[in-house]
């Protein structure tokens, strides 16, 4: 493995700093997106016992104590519970505006690091194919097939290496992606259920 790291020059020693750098930001990232994973209906329907009680101080702070978005947006409408339905309706809003760039902080970086990869692996295998032709030019006419393996092996080692670490980077984002997406969906049916709930329990709410 070393051998071949040394004998693959500065192209493949980038491929490898460039895998290190994409497993730590994929595990990084998956991380974070499991802890902001909640059982959406479980923690809606602790949180409306909480509020049928009358408790709304209490709501909140279960919502500031909950990791995710989720709770977030819901921490949202129950600051903005005496305002008109409209003010809660925008607040969780905004609440989702700033949650959504979060879920997706760094993913550019690694989806970025999938296209380069390929891409450095075609830069080894375009510089190994110019030193191949070097050599040729050197030797004429006296060039040997064996003479040019090396250049050739070079050549195709850096383009496999690029293609075996730019497929599982592709393969992990796209996996990041659908967690993500998951977790909209828990946003958009959270939004949704607590804004009819404050709508039909609104007596309970009312300072009147």
């Amino acid at each position: 493995m070393m051998e071949t790291l040394q004998h693959g020059g500065p192209i493949l020693w980038s491929l490898l700093l460039l895998s290190f750098i994409s497993l730590a930001l994929f595990l990084s990232k998956l991380f974070e997106l499991h802890r902001a994973q909640i059982d959406t209906r479980d923690f809606l329907t602790g949180l409306y016992n909480v509020l049928r009680r009358g408790n709304t101080v209490e709501a909140v702070s279960n919502c500031e104590d909950t990791e995710g978005p989720v709770a977030q947006l819901v921490r949202a409408a129950l600051l903005k519970i005496d305002d008109p339905p409209e003010e809660i309706a925008k607040a969780i809003q905004q609440a989702g505006i700033s949650e959504i760039p979060r879920l997706e902080h760094r993913l550019n970086l690694l989806a970025t690091l999938g296209k380069v990869a390929p891409m450095l692996g075609l830069l080894g295998t375009v510089l190994s194919m110019m030193g191949a032709l070097q050599d040729m030019h050197a030797q004429a006419p006296l060039a040997h097939s064996g003479d040019l393996a090396g250049h050739l092996w070079h050549a195709l080692l850096s383009t496999a290496a690029g293609l075996a670490i730019a497929i599982p980077i592709y393969a992990a984002y796209n996996l990041l992606v659908s967690r993500i997406e998951s977790l909209v969906m828990d946003m958009e049916f959270a939004a949704s259920d607590v804004l009819a709930f404050l709508h039909s329990n609104r007596a309970l709410f009312s300072k009147d």
